[in-house]
């Protein structure tokens, strides 16, 4: 403990470190209160009794999650910064497919990342616009949830342009958090909404257990913390194949290849593909639950009914499955042998005991999918893990989300990556890190979702 308080006193001692952290807590605090400034012409309170008690299983269960609960509240970052997220996402899939934008990530460097960014900010506004009008449209089928007297038309109006605005303002806080704060701001950002309902499940879950089972409730943080250890060995976890130089090019870096001293390698990540192959399978759930409702109460809907139940076996099957498929999927996008092969070839520079070229190629193409094995499975249990944990350990939904799925994926993430670039700081004054160690182990950085996290 007393090393931990030197730590924080050490990190205090350095102006620019302090000033990057008190400009990101100031505005992490702004977007907060932000999503407690409700929509002009809105009641609240209808729409929290519309909602209920907001099943955090569905799909705006989990919009409002990710939002910190603005989204159930009608605030002014309803939308949060979620169609930032989907604008990046597309932008990245487009990059594998159209030649125009595998141009501008691959080979136009700094100008190309710039014209990228500028095309991400237009879709995002264009998405914000469908996405508000859609959110609009249902709040005004929930009964008293637009006060009398406020004109149709000018709600919509009104409303699209503060969720646009509010959507945009939040992405300016995140690109100015990354700019002159401390760790990614478009993934603290998500990281604030989500923690944000921590507290209330939490004690909910703790006053729940002390009237029925208080030791039942400590097995739960420990098998919590067990699940937190294992997120972050998967995430940090590479596997490093070593190179020779034919020509040691002293001084200079080897670009996406990292160099330490002597020590040359690629590192392949046991979890390239991050939180997206959850993402994307959790998308594909959400469509039997749509079509349920479609049909309504038809006995032929039962298996989409049971599909739409996120704690029932079949469920947890398919959505098991799909993460592994998906996983195996998006690696595959993101990791190119072919690249690889060609860029070490480039470098006069060859893994030990195999041929340049197709043998290279070959080779990284297998070990890739070695290690993207475990990383599937891991994904896939994680994903399945909240399910697990309520239905066995009898927690509730809220809390259970934290067990597993995007929120603990997103949760250590960014954590990781934020005490990354503080030890970074420490360790250029000559202070030691915040982990023993001064440095956390097969770290190489933690991108936004949507950014091949």
């Amino acid at each position: 403990m007393k090393k931990f308080i030197e730590t924080l006193q050490n990190i205090w001692k350095i102006k620019e470190l302090r000033q990057r952290l008190l400009f990101t807590i100031l505005l992490l605090g702004v977007y907060r209160i932000g999503s407690f400034i409700v929509l002009p012409g809105v009641n609240p309170e209808a729409i929290e009794n519309s909602m209920g008690a907001g099943n955090a299983s569905d799909l705006l269960g989990l919009i409002n999650a990710f939002t910190g609960g603005a989204f159930g509240q009608a605030a002014i970052f309803a939308l949060g910064i979620m169609p930032y997220i989907t604008a990046s996402i597309i932008i990245q899939l487009l990059g594998f497919g159209v030649p125009y934008f595998q141009r501008l990530q691959q080979k136009e460097g700094e100008s190309g990342r710039k014209k990228i960014t500028q095309i991400t900010r237009i879709l995002t506004v264009l998405i914000t616009l469908v996405q508000g009008g859609g959110y609009l449209s249902y709040i005004g089928t929930m009964p008293g949830a637009i006060y009398e007297g406020m004109p149709q038309s000018v709600f919509y109006i009104v409303g699209i342009i503060i969720l646009s605005t509010g959507t945009i303002f939040a992405m300016w806080l995140g690109e100015k958090i990354t700019d002159r704060g401390v760790g990614n701001g478009i993934s603290l950002l998500i990281m604030v909404g989500i923690i944000a309902t921590l507290p209330k499940v939490f004690v909910a879950e703790l006053q729940a257990k002390i009237q029925s089972n208080l030791f039942m409730f400590i097995i739960e943080l420990l098998v919590f913390f067990g699940i937190v250890l294992v997120t972050i060995l998967i995430i940090q976890g590479i596997r490093r194949i070593p190179l020779q130089f034919a020509k040691r090019m002293v001084g200079r870096s080897t670009g996406n290849i990292p160099v330490q001293g002597a020590r040359d390698f690629i590192p392949l990540k046991v979890n390239a593909a991050g939180v997206m192959p959850i993402i994307f399978a959790q998308a594909i759930m959400f469509l039997p639950l749509t079509i349920a409702q479609w049909l309504g109460n038809d006995g032929s809907s039962g298996f989409l009914q049971s599909l739409s139940d996120w704690k029932s076996i079949p469920y947890n099957i398919v959505f098991f499955l799909l993460v592994v498929v998906f996983t195996y999927v998006y690696t595959a996008l993101l990791v190119n042998p072919q690249q690889y092969a060609e860029y070490l070839k480039r470098q006069n520079a060859f893994i030990p005991g195999i041929k340049p070229g197709k043998q290279t190629q070959d080779f990284i193409d297998t070990l890739t999918s070695r290690i993207t094995f475990p990383g599937s499975i891991f994904l896939g249990l994680i994903s399945i893990f909240p399910a697990l944990i309520g239905a066995n350990l009898g927690v509730n939904d809220g809390f259970a989300l934290f067990y597993g799925g995007t929120s603990l994926l997103i949760l250590v993430g960014v954590v990781l990556d934020t005490l990354d670039q503080i030890n970074s700081y420490l360790l250029m004054r000559k202070y030691d890190g915040l982990v023993k160690s001064g440095k956390i182990k097969g770290k190489s950085g933690v991108q936004p979702i949507g950014a091949g996290m």
